[in-house]
């Protein structure tokens, strides 16, 4: 089963040392996918690991 926590982009900039923009311009297309609740956007941790695998993968 997957983790079931939500980040938030901030935690997102965290984790990857990214600027808001390119986290939004990650969202945008579709290369990390995420959910809006009302105003907020989260971010699967699954899918900040599954994103950081597939650059991993994409650079070996």
């Amino acid at each position: 089963m997957r983790d079931e926590e939500l980040l938030t982009v901030v935690e997102v900039m965290a984790r990857l040392k990214l600027g808001r923009s390119t986290v939004y311009d990650l969202i945008r297309s579709r290369r990390l996918p995420s959910i809006t609740i009302g105003r907020c956007r989260r971010i699967p941790a699954w899918a900040l690991s599954d994103y950081i695998s597939h650059e991993l993968e994409a650079a070996a």
